[in-house]
């Protein structure tokens, strides 16, 4: 019992298919987005109230809602950027959902991932949010500028353009610095740099990328989690770059089944949950090796990779786990949907002893 336990402590089924999940800053409210049945857009706010999921608000939109993000609003404001079917990126003040307060058509097609940086207090620079579609590019936008994005990055007239799943802000510790982790189906995984509007680095993991994330995205990086169909995931240490040999790495398997997301722990990095097809949660702890990076025959500077020990899992349901969100305010809250239409507010204890 000295393990961390991980307690289903409130479980909500609804009537819509849930697609993403964030807890609002600096509250005990979650938003929930996903889509009705008739095709439409599902946003709802719950509180979490006396061990009970609580609906405060909720507002139905003309298309259907595949993602969202907290990242690149200012605390006091509370904007929710969301991603639809049809390739538009909203933003929404939550107390006032009815019009969105900034609107784009960003994609051609679906928008599959979004991601935001510069807002919570997290990360140097401007708020940004990008965006991945299945039209193959990737997006960066600012909202103080309309319609066109601040950073394209898509491939070249007439290459075949691979659906873009999964997108990451990171590095962002200085006002200069930012880069973006972007995932593909066909198992590509390639690291932009902004600054340089260069592709700094790239590699194929075979399967296609269901997630990637940053432990931190505010500073230098450090270590990114790549998670892939047929039950893989892929932890990549990102101080030390290789010419040819790129980034140090280690992959597991787990969950038996597709592992849809890997999300760090905000209140320490190095413990992350791992989210599976067959709607199990996987909590592992990495471990840094002795040294962090050794030179190589010809003396060039290469990555040590560390290990990865499972410290938990459990089975909450019988169909995927897709979006798991912790709570930045309270360690240990967490909160996670799945495809059997439900909304579980979870607490996994002892973390601090681990």
């Amino acid at each position: 019992m000295d393990k961390p336990q991980i307690i289903a402590h409130v479980q909500k089924s609804l009537n819509f298919t849930l697609f993403d999940v964030k807890w609002v800053p600096c509250s005990a409210k979650i938003v929930v987005l996903g889509t009705h049945p008739r095709g439409t857009g599902a946003l709802q706010i719950y509180e979490l109230n006396k061990g009970d999921l609580t609906l405060i608000k909720e507002c139905e939109k003309e298309k259907a809602i595949k993602c969202g993000t907290f990242g690149a609003s200012q605390q006091q404001q509370r904007c929710l950027a969301t991603g639809n079917f049809e390739g538009k990126l909203d933003v929404w003040d939550l107390e006032h959902t009815q019009d969105a307060i900034y609107s784009t058509k960003a994609h051609k097609e679906i928008i599959n991932c979004i991601d935001g940086v510069g807002g919570l207090g997290i990360g140097e620079g401007a708020p940004e949010i990008a965006t991945g579609s299945r039209d193959g590019a990737v997006k960066v936008w600012d909202t103080r500028q309309k319609d066109t994005p601040v950073a394209k990055m898509e491939p070249a007239e007439g290459d075949s353009r691979r659906d873009c799943w999964t997108v990451a802000f990171g590095d962002t510790y200085s006002q200069q610095d930012r880069c973006i982790c972007a995932g593909y189906d066909n198992g590509d995984i390639k690291l932009f740099d902004l600054r340089t509007m260069s592709t700094r680095w790239e590699h194929n993991l075979k399967n296609g990328l269901c997630c990637v994330e940053f432990d931190r995205k505010d500073i230098k990086m450090n270590k990114l989690v790549a998670t892939t169909l047929e039950s893989k995931f892929h932890v990549f240490d990102m101080r030390t770059q290789h010419p040819t040999k790129g980034f140090a790495s280690l992959s597991e398997k787990a969950h038996k089944s597709t592992i849809w997301a890997a999300r760090h722990l905000p209140q320490n990095r190095d413990i992350f949950m791992t989210t599976g097809g067959n709607g199990s949660l996987c909590l592992w702890k990495y471990s840094y090796p002795a040294d962090r990076s050794t030179k190589d025959s010809d003396d060039i500077e290469q990555g040590v990779i560390g290990s990865v020990s499972q410290l938990q899992n459990v089975t909450l349901t019988t169909q995927p786990i897709s979006c798991f969100s912790w709570s930045a305010d309270k360690e240990g809250l967490a909160v996670c949907t799945s495809f059997d239409q439900t909304v579980r507010v979870l607490i996994v204890t002892k973390l601090k002893t681990v």
